[in-house]
């Protein structure tokens, strides 16, 4: 294997795994309980990705498409190699059209390599967008109701800070548009006839 083929193969790697981490076995931490009358809470989605059955699920699946990509790449790359080796080993000894038409072959190779690299990467994304999705769509009910069990108003993502789950009498959005526009009109020049 050539370092710039284990080089690309490790970038191409590095570039299908970003959702897939290994979680390290760790000491339970000793968490503080929970306020007393707290209205606002957080949940750290990335732990719970990690550490659910769920989310373990959905790693696996993206861990799995990746093997199988990974495989077919290292198959087309040790083809390349050896018709580059061919075309090394054999190239003062072959006529020239048979080692212009490998050339020709090696560089089809290459190309088709690149597309399947490309291919592969977005196909992972469009999994990992899917399954990210479907993990969602199992969490907000899951968050949904132990915030209603502890009587909390809003819960916040740790990572972003943004809201997950609140109580939808919370949202003062027609309020504010109502009264923004109404500043605005006061504020506004009078129009001319």
């Amino acid at each position: 294997m050539t370092g710039s083929f284990r080089t690309a193969l490790a970038a191409f790697i590095l570039a299908l795994c970003p959702m897939v981490t290994l979680v390290a076995q760790q000491e339970p931490v000793e968490l503080p309980p929970f306020p007393d009358g707290a209205r606002v809470a957080f949940v750290n989605v990335q732990q719970v990705a990690e550490e659910s059955v769920a989310g373990q699920e959905l790693a696996v699946r993206v861990q799995a498409l990746n093997a199988e990509k990974v495989e077919a790449l290292q198959e087309q790359n040790e083809a390349l190699q050896e018709s580059q080796d061919r075309l090394a080993q054999g190239g003062n000894v072959m006529s020239q059209s048979a080692a212009a038409q490998l050339q020709r072959e090696i560089d089809r190779m290459q190309v088709d390599i690149q597309r399947f690299t490309e291919d592969a990467q977005v196909e992972v994304q469009e999994l990992q967008a899917e399954l990210q999705q479907e993990f969602q769509a199992q969490l907000i009910p899951i968050i949904g109701q132990v915030a209603t069990e502890k009587n909390i108003e809003m819960v916040l993502s740790l990572a972003d800070a943004a809201i997950i789950w609140a109580n939808m009498g919370l949202d003062i959005t027609l309020e504010v548009i109502t009264q923004f526009n109404a500043a605005s009109e006061e504020s506004a020049p009078p129009s001319q006839p």
